[in-house]
């Protein structure tokens, strides 16, 4: 059912000529040995483990789906995923980045982050398991106790034990400040948590042989709000003395949500009846131990945007040069055969450079990412780590929404590209269109990323992550203005962050009258902010492929055009946005409700 194949090359031209991840590498101690070989040999071997493994099972997988038992509340993954989770753990992969204390392998972030692309664009719903349960790693290796880390972590690690989140309930949303679950201490240290939990992926499953859930609860007389949540560790089978399995916690499954996609990932309604649980992170500070876990998961959301674009272009493009359909509008271009290929045709060409620039882009932004989450960990000097952690905590709700934005609308145009075939099940595209759509909504949904780029993340702090940000791209417009040879870059940029800034301050200025304009802006500001990064990291790729094109290797000569066609055909929404976030919110709230 179509193909998948690892984007190597340009990951490796993203990893080692890009970000130099090497020499950036060699400034933590705790990986100066990685190498570019060593990260090589990594990504090529999960090339081979997500297109020979984890591809072919994606298409049954959507068609199967789970099965839940409400008998017994079991739930079955669809044919072959069990598998291949199997042979996940024995190649030792859910342990890549973790830390060596617990039985992890220590590797960069930033290699987790490319082999976690590739398990996205072959198979996101069986990924998914293994990704919750990395997230969970981290926020109890966060905020754990010593007793927590030792127990929990060196299962989480080897992937005999997986992991999710329970936040939000029936009536609540995104607004967790809602939840009603209670959490009752009990004398031996423990409490009983009940409470009903929904759109909770991967909340049962028969791929592991236990389920780490952290879950969101209420002490007694805990305050209103989200200033009175906690956070519990509840598995789904307790643990005897020793460690092993013991007896059947009543945190289950009642049922699996029927979605519009990733159907092969069980997305559970979790009813606690009375179920044991621990706390994390102390009394009333949930959500502060939960946003690691959340974070995570929004980087993750990103990354599986990024997936589909990938494996959606791939199979459009294949396509397209196979399908044959009328002729050139500037003659025959394939004259033996009975019509031309359709790729000789204009608008599918900007069909299909629309995924791919939305796809190399988000594989730079993306690793750039990582490699700073590695630097904010790990980096000797205190002002480097704080500066990195500014800049994650700014970019992330870019990558979570602007990412999958450009996922929707990139496996959108690779649909378009099959014509009628496109949305006929057996051809795979739109099954894509499906999963990259629900990316928009989990983990808090775009408009909520909007709304914490512009009111958490830049107007909370005037503009200070911004102008960190900002000065990157400053100082990169400076030391390359005087190219003539970049000028169609560098002119652009230079232009979009001087309006980014205009823009920024104009918002800032009506908000203190009036915070509903900072609502109002939100969505189209991310928007601007994500065209910004894009158009920052296509100059420094359009720069290293001026410098190449000569080489004799055609991937620059490629990476050039993409580059050409980002600046000229995407890049011009900033336009349009900007008005948009300029419009103020008269027009949106000025009618009345009833008047609808």
């Amino acid at each position: 059912m179509g193909q998948y194949i690892a984007p190597l090359r340009d990951m490796q031209f993203v990893l080692h000529e890009l970000l130099n991840v090497e020499e950036e590498l060699k400034q933590l101690p705790k990986h100066a040995d990685v190498d570019g070989d060593i990260i090589n040999q990594i990504l090529e071997e999960g090339g081979k483990f997500t297109a020979n493994v984890l591809f072919p099972l994606n298409h049954s997988g959507d068609r199967e789906g789970c099965h839940h038992d409400k008998t017994n509340h079991t739930v079955t993954t669809p044919k072959g995923f069990k598998e291949a989770y199997k042979q996940y753990v024995e190649a030792g992969w859910p342990a890549l980045s973790c830390d060596p204390e617990f039985g992890g392998q220590g590797l960069p972030l930033v290699v987790n982050n490319s082999f976690y692309e590739m398990l996205n664009s072959s198979n996101q719903a069986w990924s998914m398991y293994p990704g919750l349960s990395h997230g969970a790693y981290e926020c109890i290796h966060e905020h754990g106790t010593p007793e927590q880390k030792s127990l929990y972590l060196p299962k989480l690690i080897s992937g005999d034990w997986t992991g999710t989140m329970c936040l939000t309930e029936p009536h609540c949303g995104t607004d967790l400040g809602m939840l009603r679950s209670k959490a009752e201490p009990q004398t031996d240290g423990s409490y009983k948590i009940t409470g009903a939990k929904i759109f909770i992926s991967a909340g049962e499953h028969d791929m592991a042989e236990n389920i780490i859930h952290l879950v969101l609860a209420r002490l007694p007389g805990a305050p209103e709000g989200s200033k009175g949540i906690s956070l519990f560790i509840v598995p789904k089978f307790l643990s005897n003395a020793d460690g092993s399995i013991g007896e059947r916690n009543p945190i289950f499954c009642g049922a699996i949500e029927e979605k519009m996609g990733i159907h092969g990932n069980s997305t559970c309604q979790m009813n606690l009846d009375g179920a044991t649980g621990w706390l994390i992170g102390g009394p009333h500070k949930g959500l502060n131990a939960m946003f690691v876990f959340m974070n995570a998961a929004r980087l993750g959301v990103g990354m599986q945007g990024l997936g589909l674009t990938e494996v959606a272009y791939q199979n459009a493009l294949v396509y397209a040069k196979d399908r044959i359909q009328m002729r050139s509008l500037s003659g025959p271009k394939a004259p033996d055969k009975p019509a031309d290929p359709i790729i000789v045709h204009a608008d599918v060409r900007r069909m299909l450079l629309t995924a791919k620039a939305y796809a190399e882009g988000a594989r730079a932004f993306c690793s750039y990412v990582a490699l700073q989450l590695d630097k904010e960990f790990n980096h000797p000097d205190e002002q480097v780590r704080k500066d990195c952690a500014d800049e994650v905590a700014l970019l992330t709700p870019v990558i979570k929404a602007f990412i999958t934005d450009n996922a929707w609308t990139a496996t959108s145009e690779c649909l378009q590209v099959y014509g009628g075939h496109g949305f006929i099940a057996e051809w795979g595209m739109e099954q894509y269109v499906r999963d990259a759509r629900i990316n928009m909504i989990y983990e808090g949904t775009n408009t909520i990323q909007s709304l914490d780029l512009l009111g958490r993340k830049i107007l909370m702090d005037n503009g200070a992550k911004l102008r960190k940000f900002g000065a990157k791209v400053q100082a990169f417009v400076e030391a390359n203005g005087t190219n003539e040879a970049l000028a169609e870059f560098i002119t652009p940029l230079a232009d979009l962050g001087d309006k980014v800034t205009k823009l920024t301050m104009e918002i800032g200025m009506k908000a203190f009258q009036n915070p509903d304009e900072v609502g109002a802006a939100a969505v189209p500001y991310l928007r601007v902010v994500g065209h910004l990064v894009y158009s920052y990291f296509f100059a420094q790729m359009a720069k290293i492929a001026l410098e190449k094109q000569d080489s004799g290797d055609k991937f620059y000569i490629s990476k050039l055009a993409t580059a050409r066609f980002y600046f000229a055909r995407l890049y011009p929404e900033t336009a349009m946005l900007i008005r948009q976030a300029r419009s103020g919110s008269a027009n949106l709230l000025a009618l009345e409700a009833d008047l609808f």
